[in-house]
């Protein structure tokens, strides 16, 4: 499933196309992905201006102004295991974001298309297309926006002012989880997933097998090692996004090169390679946690 690079890579990459432009048409071509599409969606669409263009952990934010009335709506979109949006321009298609599964640009999957002018592009036709159908798209009036159940109970962004590791010490004091559920609870950090997880451990040398309050003192301050791991979640992500987010195959960005962030990968997707970590020695293992692989250096990782 995208992770928070992947859809800030995709934020990015509709910015240009979405933000400030109107919507001329749209066409809602089934009634539902994982959930039901907003009762009248097509209505609330057509003629619409994309005033913002944000996002919030893994969920896209779309902000729609209306002429006839002052109180904005959001779309809370999430892309699912197979949804991507492929932005057309005369004639010309591209497909924002890099992902550790090929998207699909099959016509039978395009699910909602919206025609839009007067982005930083001009005209342009954007297309959302999710073969598997897991991904949504929710509305709720923009004030209640942060009031919705799956955005009230998020932790802080990995990026943001608000992750310390004074907040972590807060969240994990008491904790007997494994670190690496401990990392991936969305009331902890906001937008965290499996790659990026084990990536962060690799590099701050803590398995994922360490009980998530061996990082606290008895006092309930960070120890050394969470002051590490803190700065080091940043490194990873600010890296994963700059680069365009996983591009583990042959995935295009949206100019159509190709991401090669799959070289930084030091631990994700490399069981029996050789540790990264200088100086050591070890193998990285896979193990399975929560039914989700785990890759890490029994050797180095502590």
């Amino acid at each position: 499933m995208p992770e928070l690079p992947e859809v800030e890579t995709v934020r990015r990459g509709l910015a240009p196309a979405l933000e400030g432009a109107r919507i001329v048409a749209a066409d809602v071509r089934r009634p539902d992905l994982r959930f039901p599409f907003p009762d009248g969606l097509q209505n609330l669409l057509e003629g619409a201006q994309i005033t913002a263009l944000t996002r919030r952990a893994k969920y896209l934010l779309i902000e729609l102004g209306n002429d006839h009335s002052d109180t904005t709506t959001t779309l809370i979109a999430h892309l699912g295991m197979s949804g991507s949006y492929r932005v057309e321009v005369e004639g010309e298609a591209s497909v924002p974001g890099l992902f550790h599964h090929e998207r699909s640009t099959l016509g039978t999957h395009d699910h909602l298309v919206l025609d839009v002018e007067g982005g930083a592009i001009g005209k342009a036709r954007v297309i959302y297309n999710d073969p598997r159908r897991f991904g949504f798209v929710l509305a709720t009036p923009t004030p209640a926006l942060h009031e919705h159940p799956f955005l009230a109970d998020l932790g802080p962004e990995p990026l943001g002012n608000a992750l310390s590791a004074q907040h972590l010490a807060l969240r994990f004091a008491g904790k007997r989880s494994p670190l690496k559920a401990a990392l991936l609870d969305q009331k902890n950090i906001a937008g965290l997933g499996n790659i990026y997880v084990c990536e962060a451990l690799s590099r701050a040398r803590l398995s994922p097998k360490r009980l998530a309050q061996s990082l606290v003192t008895k006092t309930g301050a960070p120890t050394e090692r969470l002051e590490r791991l803190t700065s080091v979640i940043r490194d990873v992500i600010g890296e994963a996004i700059e680069a365009g987010g996983s591009s583990l195959r042959d995935h295009k960005q949206t100019d159509g090169s190709l991401g090669y962030f799959q070289h930084s990968f030091g631990v994700y997707d490399r069981e029996h390679a050789p540790c990264p970590t200088p100086g050591c020695r070890g193998t990285i293992r896979r193990i399975v946690q929560s039914g989700r692989s785990t890759f890490y250096c029994p050797t180095c990782q502590r």
